[in-house]
Order: structure tokens, then C-alpha cells, then sequence
């Protein structure tokens, strides 16, 4: 089943254009890994995908529902009602965890479950409780943001996007505000839902994780997608020489 489609996706900002006909698929249980420079459109594409950024054309599709087509040229976006709906297929992580200072980490997690799906308090604490468990955090559900790790954090801020049950999950390189000794704490979590089966699409830079975790590769580059498949392809294989050029930055330190 298609969870994602993404079909000649473009995005300028001032008159430059970020994106540049983007098209991609990701199907149920897919975890994807999207590589690239800085610069290259990734962290664009996500945000376009997640509504954050409106697209200037193509089409955005959640499980067979247009979120986005294009009219006469432009983007047309459904209406209100139906993207509430259709924004409830996914979550996302970012790189700054983006938690709410003021509340603890359990109301962090709880608060949309009870304020947009009205869940009772004790069915929202009862599933707060249970993530925080599943990310070994369960002696730190009274504790705020400060009071946190940028680690536990970034934990905290993966609850909160499951506590909701999405159909995929977006990351934007979620371990680059991260110290190394973090970024494991996070990548483990991560390959924790890949054998699961959730669903992701994960911008990242971490190259030799993006190779164990992910069932497809796309390296992005100038807005483009330059080379994308099996991490044995893209990763120990590349064929074209912007994706070699680029992954051989990596490998002294990360192969």
C-alpha cells in the first residue's frame, strides 16, 4: 500500500527554485533515507510534505487522498476539513525537538491526544506512560524540557509524534543538535520502529546509519533527485559522480 506520493513536486523561494520537479513513493513498512549537501532541498522537500511549506506545483497524496494537485499551473490544496484529516497520516520529529518548555514531558505527549482526538485523560496517560516506557524514559514523565538531555528530548519529542498513531513518520535530521554519545541513544529508537515496521522518511547525515536502516536511499542534490535505491546501490555503489563525489567525504569517518 502507498502511504506517500509525491509527484512533480516544485518550491521556490524568491524567485530561486529549491525543488525542482520532485517525485517519490513510499509504501507501507518503507523506511527511506534521504541524503545530500546542505542546500540540496531535503529539509524542504519534508517540510512541503508535512504542510509546513505551501508547494508552487505537482501533487502531494496521503494513502490515495490529495492533500495537493495542480490547477492551471498552481497548486490547489483540499479543503480545510479534509487536510485536517489527511495531516493525521503522519507525524514529524525536528532537529530541535520543538517541545513545549512550560509542560512536563508527559503532558509533551498527552496534550493533542486530549485536545484534537478528545481522548479521555486516562486513556492519554495511559498512552503517554506506555511511550515514555518504549523510550526508557518512564522515571522522567514529571520532568521538563530543561530538566532533559538533548537526547531525552529528542525521545520525548518521537512519544509525542507516536502518541498519535501516524501512518508514517517524518524525521529532519534528528540527531544533528545531537553530541555523538546522544545520537546513539536516538538511532537506536529509531531502528527500534524500522523492525517494527513504521513507516519513515529520514533526512539525515548520518550516512552509515542511513546504509543499516533504510530500505531505500535518495541522494538529493541542486534541488534534484540525483540517484535513489537499495543502500547496497546508492551507498556502496553509487553510479552517478555527484553521489560519489559527495559519500567519499564520508568515508574516512563514517565507513
Amino acid at each position: 500500500m502507498k502511504i506517500l506520493e509525491i509527484k512533480n513536486l516544485k518550491k521556490s523561494f524568491a524567485g530561486l527554485e529549491v525543488l525542482k520537479g520532485i517525485s517519490l513513493e513510499v509504501s507501507a513498512g518503507q523506511v527511506v533515507a534521504i541524503i545530500g549537501p546542505s542546500g540540496s532541498g531535503k529539509t524542504t522537500l519534508l517540510r512541503c510534505a508535512t504542510m509546513l511549506e505551501t508547494i508552487d506545483s505537482g501533487e502531494l497524496v496521503y494513502l490515495g487522498e490529495k492533500a495537493a494537485a495542480t490547477v492551471d499551473g498552481k497548486a490547489v490544496y483540499a479543503e480545510p476539513v479534509e487536510l485536517k484529516r489527511i495531516q493525521r497520516y503522519y507525524g514529524l520529529v525536528f532537529q530541535n525537538f520543538n517541545l513545549f518548555p512550560h509542560f512536563s514531558a508527559i503532558k509533551n505527549i498527552t496534550d493533542a491526544l486530549i485536545t484534537v482526538q478528545k481522548k479521555s485523560r486516562e486513556e492519554a496517560l495511559a498512552t503517554g506512560r506506555e511511550l515514555l516506557a518504549k523510550m526508557g524514559l518512564s522515571d522522567k514523565e514529571d520532568a521538563y524540557p530543561y530538566q532533559l538531555s538533548g537526547g531525552q528530548q529528542q525521545r520525548v519529542s518521537i512519544a509525542r509524534a507516536l502518541a498519535l498513531k501516524p501512518k508514517i513518520l517524518f524525521f529532519d535530521e534528528p540527531t544533528s543538535a545531537l553530541d555523538p554519545e546522544l545520537t546513539g541513544e536516538i538511532l537506536k529508537v529509531i531502528r527500534q520502529l524500522a523492525a517494527e515496521q513504521m513507516t519513515m522518511v529520514i533526512v539525515t547525515h548520518e550516512i552509515s546509519f542511513a546504509r543499516d536502516v533504510a530500505d531505500r536511499i535518495i541522494f538529493m542534490d541542486g534541488g534534484v533527485i540525483v540517484e535513489e535505491g537499495p543502500p547496497a546501490s546508492v551507498i556502496d555503489n553509487p553510479a552517478n559522480e555527484r553521489t560519489k563525489a559527495f559519500l567519499s567525504r564520508f568515508e574516512n569517518s563514517q565507513f
